[in-house]
């Protein structure tokens, strides 16, 4: 009798900690989730400092019930192939895609790309937190792309023209070299009209590349040149400004529809913060960046504003390229986002 009493209670013990176990974990699956961040650059840039800033606000903020891991340098996916699908399946909740490596999921993007767009970062930054990227959001969302966009960041300044040889002080300089670029068309449509040979290589073999001549050059920021080390291949930087780098902070839809209304609110707040972060980060970065560029033995090309000129009339082609290529939908948004961005910022001035 004492035994089956004995038996009997130890059931019911062992019940009430499954029933427990499961009460618990349900909770926690209903308010709290973890918050994969997945980066392709290393913990020494903008990114890892505006996803770090996220970190701390979401943590803070939802008392820990929010937990934001990290993955820099690929960690997590190694391609932006590999990151999208896993955005897409909710494995990853977060990745950012520059303006440019955007156009391989929704070719249009591109047009925060074309050559020139902005004058400078007040009118980026004016354009890149307007109407014209909840268009963008919104027409991804309706597309079904199993992603939606956070905010727009800025990941490594303006790009520039750098060779290996000769200083490029005009188009005419560009002809015939060896340019790296990234897979978009809009960036090899772009070296193209400077006469230039676009070759399209993955980020982790730029170095060996420009070590071995496979490529003259590149276009990039200088910080991320710095930071690769491939300073100690490239000689020349010629500051033409060509593009903004922006940064688009992607979501996992099927991750973000998991959230409370209230977490939601939340993350919308912690990007703020992540883009504002990096936004700061890589002026103080790219300071730091000329200066190293320099001690080494580089030499920085500042193009006068008739050099300019003559950048910008060498690439009028790309707005007909990119209609012909896209329509002129969205050439149509981003004009008009400039063109307000730029009188409301004259009225500033004056």
């Amino acid at each position: 009798m004492e035994r089956r009493n004995l038996l009997r209670g130890m059931f019911i013990l062992i019940s009430i900690a499954c029933f427990l176990g499961i009460f618990f974990t349900a909770n926690v699956s209903k308010t709290g989730q973890t918050i994969r961040v997945s980066l392709l650059g290393s913990s020494e840039d903008e990114d890892y400092d505006g996803a770090l800033a996220l970190k701390h606000y979401v943590e803070e903020k939802s008392q820990g019930n929010l937990i934001v891991e990290l993955y820099p340098s690929g960690q997590f996916c190694s391609t932006e192939r590999e990151c999208l699908e896993a955005l897409q399946s909710g494995v990853l909740q977060v990745f950012m895609f520059t303006t440019g490596g955007f156009g391989s999921v929704f070719g249009p993007a591109q047009v925060l790309d074309l050559p020139y767009a902005f004058r400078d970062d007040d009118v980026a930054e004016c354009v890149l937190d307007g109407p014209i990227v909840e268009e963008l959001n919104n027409t991804i969302l309706d597309a079904n792309l199993g992603i939606r966009l956070m905010t727009v960041s800025n990941t490594g300044g303006w790009r520039n023209f750098a060779s290996t040889k000769i200083e490029i002080r005009t188009p005419q300089d560009i002809k015939n070299q060896k340019i790296r670029t990234i897979t978009a068309p809009l960036q090899q449509e772009l070296v193209r009209q400077l006469g230039g040979n676009p070759t399209p290589i993955s980020w982790s073999e730029v170095y060996t590349a420009l070590a071995t001549g496979v490529v003259d050059g590149t276009k990039n920021g200088i910080h991320d040149i710095v930071s690769m080390q491939l300073h100690e291949q490239i000689k020349f930087v010629t500051l033409d400004g060509h593009a903004y780098m922006g940064g688009l902070w992607w979501y996992s839809e099927n991750s973000w529809k998991e959230l409370s209304p209230e977490y939601q609110d939340l993350l919308l707040e912690g990007f703020q913060r992540l883009k504002t972060t990096t936004r700061n980060s890589i002026k103080r970065w790219e300071a730091e960046s000329y200066e190293v560029f320099e001690q080494s033995g580089g030499t920085i090309i500042v193009p006068d504003s008739r050099e300019q000129q003559m950048f910008r009339n060498a690439v009028k082609g790309m707005r007909d390229w990119y209609t012909n290529t896209y329509d002129d939908i969205w050439l149509t948004r981003l004009d008009m986002a400039v063109n307000s961005c730029e009188s409301k910022l004259n009225k500033i001035i004056e």
